[in-house]
């Protein structure tokens, strides 16, 4: 008869993304995700796999929750550089509250695994693709409301929103200088004409 498991699968994902997040892939030993997780090896072994698989799927948890809720702000903005506002002040709030300051989940992967993990290096590539698309979509939709220039290249103000984006929570672990990081961003969103 198998085993009954007692615990949450999501629940432990979920402390397994944070700890994965704050500590980095390397720093975070099997012994590490046992204690924070609490729950004994043979079930982390049976239930998520070894060491490099729960920590995929604790990425892939991320990327999905980050996608669905810029998605979320994106569907109840109708004005796109209001929306991107609202995005690169939420992404400047929650650094500046953060106090272990973790920044970006995938940046601080891309930063420690890339190039040395091939298969990071292409999930990481996804995520930046999957955010570029949503970003160009949500620029397509204002443009068709008139709110930015037809002859925009809206490829690249993708890609450079993208880059403003990444660089909030970058910076922010160094500089946690509200203002600063707000009049940065301020120069980047005078491009939404």
């Amino acid at each position: 008869m198998p085993r009954v498991k007692l615990f949450d699968e999501k629940e432990v994902l979920i402390k397994a993304m944070n700890l994965f997040w704050k500590q980095g892939y390397s720093a975070t030993s099997v012994q590490d995700l046992v204690a924070h997780l609490g729950i004994n090896r043979a079930s982390l072994y049976d239930t998520f796999g070894d060491k490099e698989k729960l920590f995929k799927k604790s990425f892939e948890l991320y990327r999905k929750q980050s996608i669905d809720k810029i998605s979320q702000l994106f569907n109840n903005e109708s004005n796109v550089k209001e929306g991107f506002t609202n995005l690169f002040n939420n992404a400047i709030n929650e650094a500046v509250s953060d106090k272990d300051r973790k920044g970006c989940f995938a940046v601080n992967n891309a930063t420690e695994l890339i190039p040395n993990d091939s298969s990071c290096l292409e999930v990481l590539s996804n995520n930046r693709r999957d955010l570029e698309s949503l970003f160009y979509e949500y620029l397509k939709k204002g443009q068709k409301l008139g709110q930015l220039k037809e002859a925009s290249d809206l490829k690249s103000l993708a890609s450079f929103l993208y880059i403003i984006y990444n660089g909030i929570v970058v910076v922010s672990k160094i500089n946690l200088n509200k203002q600063e990081l707000t009049n940065s961003v301020n120069i980047g969103l005078s491009l939404l004409v």
